[in-house]
């Protein structure tokens, strides 16, 4: 099993790596976000108190990238089953267990490199670590979130067959949960009925954990943050690898 899993990683990792485009192309969002909003609503957020909205922000503009690229790792699944490649995967003597597992640490470890690619960016546009001793830390918050989000994608995806829907549901459940998540505005300051919903958003524990390492900014607590994605994470798996084994090519 483990030969599998590592295969399937190693699949999806060279199919990042030999696109470029893509890793071009996913970084033209994050980097809209924080032109516009970092320095546009920059002196507003200092006006208030808040200190530096570039210094708040960041972590939340890596957790965008890397739910959108991780979470679209299901679109994968799909492409495989309409060309073919997904009905000779499942009719392999390996354990899907194993195909499933694989391909979300491969999207998980795809989605975590491109929200290094921008964090990396964002130094160039004035942020700057708390520590730079955290942010190993904040790399492996930085992978759970991906693992959340690429399990999810691929359990999306083993319920639907054509990416139109695909996309339609993807959109309506991601889009909240970002805006949801504090990656734009302070919890601690938003209304008791927003920090409710937040509090079962995965991704606001996510943004937080980034956010306590790379910022010193702390919502939840780095132990509830870790706790939550590492939980939901094991949850997704397990839920992800009983709809794939049940999934048909």
């Amino acid at each position: 099993m483990l030969r599998t899993v590592y295969v399937m990683w190693l699949r999806e990792v060279k199919k990042f790596l030999r696109s470029p485009s893509r890793i071009v192309a996913a970084l033209a969002q994050p980097l809209f976000y924080l032109l516009a909003l970092g320095y546009g609503l920059g002196g507003v957020f200092k006006a208030a108190g808040q200190g530096s909205y570039v210094q708040f922000l960041v972590p939340g503009i890596v957790g965008m990238t890397i739910v959108f690229t991780s979470i679209f790792n299901g679109m994968q699944v799909i492409w495989d089953r309409q060309f073919g490649f997904m009905k000779e995967t499942l009719v392999a003597p390996v354990p899907r267990s194993g195909i499933m597992l694989g391909r979300t640490l491969g999207g998980a470890t795809v989605a975590t490199l491109q929200g290094l690619v921008v964090l990396g960016l964002t130094l160039a546009l004035g942020f700057q670590p708390h520590t730079w001793v955290l942010v190993p830390p904040a790399i492996g918050v930085m992978f759970l979130v991906a693992a959340v989000y690429s399990a999810l994608g691929i359990i999306v995806a083993s319920h639907l067959s054509d990416m139109q829907g695909f996309q339609f549901v993807v959109n309506f459940l991601v889009m909240p949960m970002f805006f949801l998540s504090g990656a734009l505005f302070p919890l601690s300051e938003s209304p008791f009925a927003l920090r409710a919903v937040a509090a079962f958003d995965p991704l606001s524990y996510g943004v937080d954990g980034m956010r306590i390492l790379l910022s010193n900014i702390s919502h939840f607590g780095e132990t509830a943050d870790v706790t939550v994605l590492s939980v939901v994470a094991a949850l997704l798996l397990g839920l992800g690898s009983y709809r794939f084994a049940a999934m048909e090519a």
